[in-house]
């Protein structure tokens, strides 16, 4: 039998009312990743796929954490590039080399964009924690024909980004986590 949470999600995620709740579960969601250590999440208990998303703040440089529902791919070719020690976060972690990790600013469809992403243009060296593993990545935002392809696979992932868009008034910055072997000991 298969799990029908992920379907349930994706037709609430549709409702402008979910965003109402964001505060809440943004909340309950930090709390239960952090006691798993990343093990859990709500949206992975919804059969979603999420990570912690590890940047360094562009102002002040601590590192700042950010829970994150994801589009998996394993098509996108790694084109973000190799930066050895570039300064920015770092950390030791495992990551399979192959899949990589898409997200986007939707930010609960706010007319402003997610401080995690002002951080990753400032900073692409991040981590990932993903299935209990801490994976270094590096970070590409995409552009043009890209991003706009992206999208469209965005909104067959998540369909609930269309109405998210539209309450923002704004397009959401797209970016892929490539897993950086570099940085990984």
């Amino acid at each position: 039998m298969r799990n029908p949470l992920p379907t349930v999600a994706r037709v609430l995620g549709r409702r402008r009312s979910l965003m109402k709740l964001a505060e809440g579960i943004v909340w309950a969601d930090t709390r239960l990743h952090r006691a798993s250590r990343g093990r859990a999440s709500l949206v992975g208990i919804a059969g979603l796929p999420s990570l912690r998303l590890i940047t360094t703040g562009r102002r002040t440089g601590r590192l700042r954490e950010n829970n994150l529902l994801y589009m998996p791919d394993r098509d996108t070719p790694n084109r973000a590039g190799r930066t050895r020690n570039s300064g920015c976060a770092t950390g030791e972690g495992v990551g399979d080399g192959d899949e990589v990790f898409v997200v986007t600013g939707s930010n609960w469809g706010r007319a402003h964009e997610p401080a995690w992403a002002l951080n990753l243009r400032a900073c692409p060296d991040a981590r990932v924690l993903v299935r209990g593993s801490d994976v270094p990545v590096r970070a590409r935002e995409l552009t043009g024909l890209d991003r706009e392809a992206m999208w469209r696979r965005l909104l067959g992932f998540w369909p609930g980004y269309a109405m998210e868009r539209d309450e923002a008034g704004r397009d959401f910055p797209i970016f892929v986590l490539t897993p950086d072997a570099d940085r990984s000991r």
